[in-house]
């Protein structure tokens, strides 16, 4: 039987046929995901042996920062793939945002403060301890309409190097639009990613040791309440007779979908944190956001290397992160 075919549809069979052919077997695909991610397109490695990769931010001119922290720098990925040094000397820059006049806000860990951090004429600290106490490890950090900031400080733990760290003091803070700083949460075991809901009325904060993303209502006055566990993570796991889900950085698109870098890869939730599917990426994600022009592309870092995932969702306009 001889089947005739419209020249669209014979256009759209062969292009179908024709990105079935480049995906090889060994690469890294997305999964169908409903109005998140067309299932098989190819996740691309942009570069790999970053020495610590943390904080991307969608910039101004649709390119993409991010903090290869242990190289004490900011790095530029433009829309082509192609990487720069964008800042040396940042401080240990971990978590990024960006204000409305177009200023870089970083919390860094060499010498632990928030503040601007680019332009170098407009470089100022909001704050470097809580009464009285220095931060530890200032982790994320992002910016409400108002220019209110909200930010983690993940505490210390044992590593290689330092087996008994001083005693860890792990916290969700926030700087008013006058300057005013406050803790808001000191009940989460290791406080990560932090993101705010498309109409800011409700703060996510990932644990990195804990089983949920968890979600707060957020106050007038910027203040928090009512804890909740907003989404399960299949990342939960033993590793190293210690439970985690390795819940790392978070990104919202403009349906507010909520996306988590875990042990799992990123995990994609609805608005109510129902689990929608799982993007799989060669190596853990540690943070990840939305970039390019339409901002239809999500980006993630971790372990060294940086992928770019093009999607069917598009990321929230409305703020850099």
């Amino acid at each position: 039987m001889l089947v005739k075919f419209s020249h669209a549809k014979l256009f759209s069979v062969l292009s179908a046929l024709m990105i079935t052919a480049t995906v090889q077997a060994e690469d890294i695909v997305t999964p169908a995901i409903p109005e998140v991610s067309a299932g098989g397109v190819i996740i691309e490695t942009i570069k790999e042996g970053f020495k610590g990769t943390e904080g991307p931010v969608a910039y101004t001119d649709g390119s993409l920062l991010f903090t290869e922290t242990n190289e004490n720098r900011i790095v530029r990925i433009a829309p082509d793939n192609s990487v720069s040094t964008f800042l040396e000397n940042s401080n240990g820059a971990n978590g990024l945002a960006l204000n409305a006049a177009g200023e870089l806000i970083a919390v860094q860990t060499l010498k632990p403060q928030v503040g601007v951090i680019y332009p170098a004429d407009k470089q100022k600290v909001f704050t470097e301890n809580f009464e009285g106490v220095p931060f530890q490890r200032p982790n994320d950090v992002v910016i409400d309409k108002s220019s209110g900031i909200y930010f983690t400080d993940s505490g210390t733990r044992p590593t290689k190097e330092i087996p008994n760290p001083p005693v860890s003091n792990p916290g969700v803070f926030y700087i008013s639009p006058a300057g005013v700083l406050k803790r808001i949460a000191n009940d989460i075991g290791r406080p990560n990613g932090i993101q705010l809901s498309k109409d800011e009325k409700v703060l996510f904060v990932a644990n990195t040791l804990g089983e949920y993303v968890l979600a707060y209502d957020i106050g007038a006055d910027g203040t928090i309440s009512n804890r909740k566990d907003f989404a399960r993570l299949e990342g939960w796991k033993n590793e190293d007779k210690v439970w985690s889900s390795g819940a790392d950085g978070l990104a919202i698109d403009d349906n507010d979908r909520l996306y988590v870098a875990s042990n799992a890869g990123i995990e994609v939730f609805t608005a109510k944190g129902d689990a929608l599917g799982i993007i799989v990426l060669p190596k853990k994600p540690q943070n990840i956001a939305f970039a390019g022009t339409d901002k239809k592309t999500l980006y993630a870092v971790g372990r060294g290397s940086a992928y770019r995932i093009p999607l069917l969702a598009q990321g929230f306009k409305g703020r850099a992160k």
